[in-house]
């Protein structure tokens, strides 16, 4: 794994909020699924990042321009049906 791919996950936490919520339901899972077999972490990279603090992940996106997030519309209108 390259700086670069650590990087550029670090940027997905702090960007997209459904990349959060999926890291926050299964932080190894989550990982992996980003890097796939093409780029995996390494184990040592893997545990480090997989350590990370979500709230702390949901407090630094929270500080951030919002033109910086990954905008996502809820698949589902207020009175329940689907889109």
């Amino acid at each position: 794994m390259s700086q670069k791919t650590v990087e550029r996950l670090l940027g997905k936490l702090a960007t997209d909020e459904e990349v959060r919520q999926r890291f926050r339901a299964a932080p190894r899972e989550a990982l992996a699924s980003f890097t796939g077999e093409i780029d995996p972490l390494t184990s040592v990279e893997m545990d480090a990042l997989s350590a990370l603090d979500p709230d702390i992940l949901d407090r630094f996106a929270d500080v951030l321009d919002p033109r910086l997030q990954r905008v996502r519309l809820p698949l589902e209108v207020p009175d329940g049906r689907k889109r």
